[in-house]
């Protein structure tokens, strides 16, 4: 940490019941060199990693379905959000990450993968940091039915769609979920499928 305007006066301890939150106090030093005490509650869950996975001869995305408490309390009838495969880092780098997560979660295996950004995704709360991928797959890849783990209690639904389908979903609100918009954004200006 290297911003010479922040001053972090003290830490609490909210909550580290699943991942960790904090109460922080910083000063900020403004332009006209006045300081200012800020609190902010942060939360920091680790970062993590996510993929589209495109087929360019099929012209076909592999993503996921999931229930997702979050966007159910925020007036998602279902629950349900498609995204694309994603998981936090545990020991491993982005990269490692992606390609574990993928075939825990989607039944596919790849070994090459291609990073185009990282993200901080909600800044204003959150510290994580989302490192974004693309991948081809072809069905010769696929070694189980994916879904993710029991001991994580994932009940994870694959779905293969036409990129021109998961493109228009984003359109129609079917498809909400910001890592998933900016991917198919990106394999669509790069003309990926």
């Amino acid at each position: 940490m290297n911003n010479p305007k922040i001053t972090i006066q003290k830490t609490e301890l909210l909550s580290d019941n699943w991942y960790i939150l904090n109460k922080v106090t910083y000063d900020y030093q403004e332009e006209d060199k006045n300081t200012e005490t800020h609190i902010r509650e942060v939360y920091d869950r680790g970062n993590g990693a996510a993929i589209l996975l495109y087929n360019s001869t099929q012209k076909t995305v592999i993503l996921t379905r999931q229930f997702r408490l979050p966007s159910y309390l925020n007036g998602n009838k279902t629950g349900m959000m498609i995204e694309v495969c994603a998981g936090l880092l545990d020991k491993d780098n982005p990269e490692q990450c992606i390609i574990r997560e993928t075939e825990e979660e989607t039944g596919y295996r790849i070994s090459t993968v291609q990073k185009v950004f990282e993200t901080f995704m909600s800044p204003g709360a959150v510290t994580e940091i989302l490192y974004l991928f693309v991948g081809e797959y072809d069905e010769s890849m696929k070694v189980h039915e994916g879904g993710g783990l029991d001991a994580e209690q994932e009940h994870i639904e694959v779905i293969e769609l036409s990129f021109d389908n998961a493109y228009a979903m984003i359109a129609t609100g079917e498809i909400k979920d910001a890592k998933t918009v900016m991917l198919l954004q990106y394999a669509k200006i790069n003309k990926l499928v």
